[in-house]
């Protein structure tokens, strides 16, 4: 073996136990601290693989960007969800990105026989199965990861004209120096999450 991780592993058991539509699913943006959560989730063919998937950390924005077209044309269904930075201050990041998440499989047009998930455990109509560090292990979970950042990252840059005051385009709405440096000088925009930037602000509005 020349060390490469098989990443249709996954997969590959589950068809060989009788599943014919396998979905994965994964999330951008949980921690940022402004704009929204993203969830996608998609079901691929199998017979018909994209070269180049993989984890959407470990792929450049430029392949991200060819790949998430490619993706789109040929799965089988895809659905993209969000939840906003109101909702995620309302019920916490990780229940705002189950919400997402639940949203996206059963928004799908077509049910699949089960849906591989990055890290986040849930409990649906449809089965899921979740993988730590998915998005490395499962073709289906880096397709998903692909869409749903190349989405956010889009997202981020039509926020960046809206505020211009912050550099979204360039950090995405991490809490990079620029951005902190940004938010204390300018105070927070409509889209920050209030909930994660208590340290760097005082919102008293």
């Amino acid at each position: 073996m020349n060390g490469e991780i098989d990443n249709l592993a996954f997969e590959k058991q589950l068809l060989a136990s009788g599943a014919r539509l396998i979905g994965g699913m994964d999330e951008a943006g949980r921690g940022p601290l402004a704009g929204p959560v993203v969830a996608a989730a998609v079901i691929m063919p199998l017979d018909d693989i994209i070269e180049g998937i993989d984890d959407s950390k470990k792929v450049s924005e430029k392949k991200r960007e060819i790949l998430y077209d490619k993706i789109i044309e040929k799965a089988i269904a895809y659905k993209i969800c969000l939840a906003d930075e109101k909702v995620i201050d309302e019920i916490n990041i990780l229940s705002a990105t189950k919400k997402a998440m639940t949203e996206c499989v059963m928004g799908l047009s077509v049910r699949p026989d089960i849906v591989l998930v990055d890290a986040v455990k849930l409990t649906l109509e449809v089965p899921t199965k979740a993988i730590i560090k998915g998005d490395a292990l499962s073709y289906s979970i880096a397709a998903a990861s692909i869409l749903a950042k190349v989405y956010r990252d889009r997202l981020m840059r039509e926020y960046d004209i809206i505020y211009p005051a912050y550099g979204f385009s360039k950090h995405k709405g991490y809490g990079t120096k620029e951005h902190i440096d940004a938010l204390r000088t300018v105070g927070p925009s409509p889209i920050h999450r209030r909930s994660f930037i208590t340290h760097f602000v005082d919102d008293d509005e």
